[in-house]
């Protein structure tokens, strides 16, 4: 970063003689303010009226608005950013999630596990009705499936319906009990077809073995009573909350269409299918909602042009509500690649299986549905975690790009596996690369769980950031909270080590704390369809504004995960200030 650069104080006054009617309500300075806006060295200060920017550059400017009644904060040479902006976050789920049973992914002997759950029984945190659930199991697990179903068919658990969710969201385990209640049974079994045949693991008789994924989880968790009103919009505050104490002043909601339970693999949306929507039209309507959500709504994979007409109904009803944007429409393209899932789309088949995994979407028609939403104004945001479902989006995309040039910006997440033929195909087609870079790691996932099963070329391009933005992609910060963090400053940190306790992942797919800091700034902005309105200071946009506790420009690469938020700023508001 270059040093700000000094000026006149002529020039400075003849600058402020532009904004010589402004009151300012607010003026920041004395830092070092990121603005965001391309090729801008460091300035200095930062001045804010009625919510919205004004002014930033020296003090000697920005002091000039200063007027009675103008509160005047001295940052004492603080790093102030703007809000960070997460392009992928479950928030309402992640809410929930803080006040229920979950593992939190640590890996437990089972006599722990055991003894865990009727604590939580106990408590009432895993209880869900007459089910117990309890969530964020590493996928470790799942190579016990015989020593689960030995401990927890038996004695007291046999007639209680259990499940047991993996960290990812898209795998998990149940007792007899609860498979009984999900209605899966040999039967079911023995009618899948071909890829589908993995979504419930099974013994050689085609008897369940408890082991689920994607589908076969959505079944089971349809089972569990949905949460009330109340309870959402408790964990919406929560939310917010936390993420306000993180910096992070907008996300994308990705699955706004759904709520806790709902079957999001085969979703088959009606304009009844509200989800989530309601608890953030009421939060906004209670003058609660002091961050922005752009909120997807999640389509099936193989719907047609015609059943956007739905989803374009459920938006009616939204529309117009403060901090709420309803941009587009979410897709899965695919599941999950770990063993024993292994449901992911691959060019290259499952070593193990020789199976290529489940594409959800339909090749020869998912570029009419990519095109059609386009033609609405609406973006595609595409989970693809597989390098075939990567290909398949793209090409989808590629249709839409063909057949108009509309601007309308389209993203694909996860992004875990991509063939070196598709990296060069990002920029031309404005593709945005939502990537949760926190999972870039050498950890028990990625190289006891995947590594064995997949080829050198397909692990060698694991989540490829460094070459991806050698191609000129666009790279926007994400979570998948609740599936991971929602600390931006850990996923920045591990972007640019990609350390784990199994060594390091793909080194040179590292890069750069200020590449990042554009992924969590502008880059989300424009991600979620919002780059004109947040993501960068510059006159004219929303003040949502962060500052730090430390030089997140000069501190080691070490620190940044450590890195805290000393004030958060929403519309020139502070919304959070660290106790």
């Amino acid at each position: 970063m270059k040093k700000t650069l000094n000026i006149t104080l002529a020039s400075a006054l003849a600058l402020v003689s532009l904004h010589s009617q402004a009151a300012v309500d607010l003026v920041l300075h004395n830092a070092k303010v990121f603005t965001a806006e391309r090729g801008q060295p460091l300035q200095q200060a930062v001045a804010v009226e009625q919510g919205r920017i004004v002014m930033v550059g020296s003090d000697v400017q920005v002091l000039a608005l200063k007027a009675p009644g103008t509160q005047v904060i001295d940052l004492q040479g603080k790093v102030l950013m703007p809000g960070f902006i997460d392009s992928h976050s479950h928030a309402i789920f992640g809410g929930l999630k803080l006040k229920a049973a979950d593992l939190e992914t640590r890996q437990l002997p089972l006599d722990e596990l055991e003894q865990r759950l009727r604590g939580w029984r106990d408590d009432g945190k895993a209880r869900h009705g007459e089910i117990l659930s309890v969530s964020g199991f590493p996928s470790t697990y799942w190579s016990q499936v015989d020593a689960l179903e030995q401990r927890f068919n038996q004695g007291e658990w046999a007639d209680v319906p259990i499940l047991f969710v993996g960290w990812d969201y898209h795998t998990g385990w149940a007792n007899r009990a609860m498979l009984k209640r999900g209605g899966i049974d040999a039967a079911r079994v023995k009618a899948l077809q071909g890829e589908a045949q993995a979504t419930i693991g099974h013994h050689p008789d085609s008897s369940p073995n408890g082991f689920v994924a994607d589908a076969g989880l959505s079944a089971l968790t349809s089972q569990l009573p949905p949460p009330s009103f109340e309870q959402l919009l408790d964990a919406g505050r929560a939310a917010r909350d936390l993420n306000l104490s993180l910096g992070i002043t907008a996300l994308m909601d990705p699955a706004a269409n759904a709520t806790p339970g709902d079957a999001l693999f085969a979703m088959h949306p009606t304009a009844q299918t509200v989800g989530v929507l309601p608890v953030y039209k009421a939060l906004a309507q209670k003058g609660e909602l002091t961050l922005r959500v752009a909120a997807l709504m999640v389509a099936n994979p193989k719907s047609r042009p015609a059943d956007l007409e739905v989803l374009e109904q459920v938006r009616q009803q939204f529309l117009g509500v403060p901090n709420l944007s309803l941009p587009g429409i979410k897709i899965f393209a695919d599941g999950v690649a770990e063993f024993p899932a292994q449901t992911a789309s691959l060019l290259t088949p499952y070593k193990n299986s020789k199976k290529d995994g489940e594409l959800l979407i339909d090749p020869a028609h998912f570029g009419e549905l990519v095109s059609a939403a386009d033609a609405r104004g609406w973006l595609v945001h595409v989970h693809a975690i597989g390098d075939r479902a990567v290909r398949e989006s793209l090409n989808g995309i590629e249709q839409a790009r063909r057949d108009r040039q509309s601007g309308v910006v389209h993203s694909i997440t996860h992004l875990q596996m991509v063939n070196p033929k598709e990296l060069a195909r990002f920029k031309p087609l404005d593709v945005i690369a939502s990537m949760q870079l926190y999972w870039a790691a050498a950890d028990e996932l990625s190289i006891d769980l995947l590594q064995p099963y997949i080829s050198a070329m397909q692990f060698q391009f694991m989540y490829p950031a460094r070459s991806l933005l050698k191609n000129g992609a666009t790279i926007a910060g994400a979570s998948d909270w609740p599936v991971s963090t929602p600390e931006p400053w850990k996923a920045i940190a591990q972007a640019i080590s990609r350390k784990g306790p199994k060594g390091v992942l793909n080194k040179d797919e590292g890069i750069d704390r200020e590449t990042m800091f554009y992924a969590y700034t502008r880059n989300a902005a424009r991600a979620i369809g919002l780059e004109q309105q947040i993501g960068s200071l510059a006159p004219g946009k929303q003040a949502d504004l962060i500052v730090l506790d430390r030089d997140v420009f000069q501190v080691p690469q070490e620190q940044l995960a450590q890195t805290q938020v000393l004030k958060t700023y929403f519309a020139g508001r502070e919304v959070y200030s660290r106790p």
